[in-house]
């Protein structure tokens, strides 16, 4: 079973093309075998919560929490790693701002 704060390895199709892809994504969560994720970058020009070799990442990375989508559980391919405590903490932080524009 996957959890929240796992980085794996998953088939992505790409917004502006037809094109399917391999790429890292960090599971938010899971409910009845579908997904939901955040992309993964290694162009650390991109706005996001950015993710280190000591944190896990094969290479400095940025997790864009504009980029949030929902797969099946059959598209991932396998668990790479899993975010420590505190990264997973900035990442709910990051994600309560920008949602706070939803409260009335």
């Amino acid at each position: 079973m996957l959890k929240s704060g796992d980085v794996v390895l998953t088939k992505v199709q790409f917004t502006d093309t037809f094109e399917i892809k391999t790429r890292p994504t960090l599971v938010l969560f899971e409910e009845f075998d579908n997904v939901v994720v955040a992309g993964i970058t290694s162009n650390k020009d991109m706005k996001g919560v950015s993710i280190t070799k000591k944190d896990g990442a094969i290479k400095d990375s940025v997790i864009k929490l504009n980029y949030i989508f929902t797969i099946s559980k059959q598209m991932i391919e396998k668990v790479l790693f899993h975010l420590p405590k505190e990264k997973k903490q900035e990442v709910f932080n990051e994600l309560v701002k920008r949602l706070k524009i939803l409260s009335i």
